[in-house]
């Protein structure tokens, strides 16, 4: 364990769509850090915008979250001391703290209609000038502004900015970050509704759920004084702050977008969201061991990492600042590494639900049988019904062309395969020991190559070009339905050779 003092810490996703990776990682190290250190690690819902509110969001997310293996001690579902855990059933909380702000001068009421201020954004624009606000009723007088609010005038409540100096806030692994006052503006905290705005909801919730840590993305930098101003004028504690590093396109050019990873899935079968993921064949340990190294290393040299060893390791010191390319042969790679090593029980476990999506009945137990021939070949749970799928079918569809071989005729193929078939059902067993040489053995008198009569069978027992071994795989099916199965491709050839008898071998 970790010789930091126990952390709590957070992840506040907001309710706007599904978790991608960059939420993911930011999930999974501030887990790490909560378990690293004996700490806690807390689920809250931000949904303070409920303009961009998406109904099942949060619960998706939250399932995202499970797949991942990330858990939290404290949340909506879950509960704990500090509860409610969404922000919107934590409005009379937020607006207690807006007004105490206004108490003790550091906020003010506004009553600025929103016609005034769109003129004084276009104002500003013409003069080329940072868009903020000009202060108009900063200087209100408190019983003044109370007395406009009680009769009734709508207002809202702004934090007053020092109108000047620095404002400086450390960031754990990018060092201090300095902006001047004077680029700040008086931001809103509270709206006209008496609803509380992110900044001032966020800074609330953190100090009353005692956040030791706020690990975040790095597009929260530009709030990042605000947020310090925030809590000091409340005369809080700051958390540690970490920001991490942004996402690059796979291409390492220009930050990765959701809009992009839409288009990647329906073009390439790769997406940044969770759900996708999942439902593209992906290992939820094999994606979490790739979201982990985006960003951290254990030492340098270690690329697959447990759950466990994860936790052991994580220290925010090896927390890397610069940007990270999103890699999917990276993911791909570690996909592929995790299915070689799994049981083969589990295997057949993890691939049924997607044989059973595409209707194919099977079971476990005739899953458990066909695993030792597709292990080694599939890099995702999905492709294992691309890559064995036929044994689940009544009836396969070879193509013409995937029948007949480069360097042959349909005639050619069909008098090849009536010999094989002839062959085959003089073995008392079709299986790999017994069928493989007297198939070799074939080939040369038919002066083929193997590669070109096997392809044959290949592709009338499986309806494929690419599949498990051959023999194994005759071995695996019903000796019924095999020779069903090249009596079939027999008659297609038949009758695609039926203009073209002259082509034999």
């Amino acid at each position: 364990m970790s010789d930091l003092k126990p952390a709590r810490v957070r992840f506040a996703p907001s309710p706007t769509g599904t978790l991608h990776v960059a939420g993911a990682r930011t999930a999974l190290y501030n887990y790490l850090l909560a378990k690293q250190t004996g700490g806690q690690f807390i689920l809250r819902i931000e949904d303070t915008d409920q303009t961009r509110f998406v109904p099942g969001a949060m619960e998706e997310q939250m399932d995202g979250l499970r797949w991942l293996g990330v858990h939290w001690d404290e949340g909506p579902d879950v509960g704990g001391p500090h509860a409610p855990y969404i922000q919107s059933q934590r409005a009379d909380i937020y607006r207690a703290h807006a007004e105490q702000l206004v108490e003790s001068g550091k906020a003010y009421y506004c009553f600025c209609a929103k016609e005034r201020l769109e003129t004084l954004r276009r104002e500003q624009q013409a003069l080329k000038r940072q868009s903020r606000y000009d202060g108009h009723c900063r200087d209100i007088p408190l019983d003044e502004a109370k007395a406009r609010k009680a009769g009734g005038e709508s207002g809202v409540i702004r934090f007053k900015v020092p109108e000047s100096g620095k404002t400086t806030v450390h960031d754990l692994i990018r060092g201090g970050i300095t902006v001047d006052n004077s680029t700040l503006d008086d931001f809103i905290i509270l709206k006209s509704d008496g609803l509380s705005l992110y900044h001032l909801a966020a800074m609330v919730d953190d100090h009353l759920m005692g956040i030791t840590h706020v690990l975040r993305g790095s597009e929260w930098i530009p709030s990042l004084p605000k947020h310090a101003l925030l809590l000091r004028a409340f005369g809080w504690d700051e958390p540690q702050w970490v920001h991490l590093s942004v996402f690059l396109k796979p291409s390492g050019k220009g930050k990765m977008s959701k809009r992009e990873s839409a288009n990647l899935k329906a073009e390439e079968g790769h997406s940044i969201f969770v759900r996708d993921m999942h439902e593209l064949g992906y290992l939820p340990e094999a994606v979490r061991n790739w979201i982990a190294l985006m960003g951290w290393s254990l030492d340098d040299k270690t690329d697959v990492i447990s759950l466990d060893e994860m936790i052991a390791g994580f220290s925010l010191e090896r927390l890397n600042p610069a940007p990270a390319g999103v890699n999917f042969d990276k993911l791909d790679y570690f996909n592929g590494l995790y299915i070689r090593n799994l049981p083969q029980a589990e295997l057949a476990a993890r691939i049924k639900p997607y044989f059973d999506q595409a209707g194919l009945k099977t079971d476990e137990a005739a899953l458990s049988r066909i695993v030792p021939l597709i292990q080694v070949r599939i890099a995702t749970l999905d492709e294992a019904v691309d890559m064995a799928g036929f044994f689940f079918r009544e009836t396969v569809t070879p193509t013409t062309e995937s029948l007949i071989p480069k360097g042959l005729t349909a005639a050619g193929a069909l008098s090849a395969l009536q010999k094989s078939v002839a062959l085959l059902q003089s073995l008392p067993v079709l299986d790999h020991a017994t069928a493989e040489q007297p198939m070799r053995a074939l080939a040369e008198e038919l002066n083929l190559k193997p590669g070109q009569l096997f392809g044959i069978l290949r592709a009338a027992v499986t309806g494929q070009t690419v599949s498990p071994p051959l023999f194994e795989t005759m071995a695996l099916l019903n000796r019924e339905v095999v020779f069903n199965r090249l009596a079939q491709a027999e008659e297609l050839l038949r009758q695609t050779s039926g203009d073209k008898r002259q082509g034999d071998v």
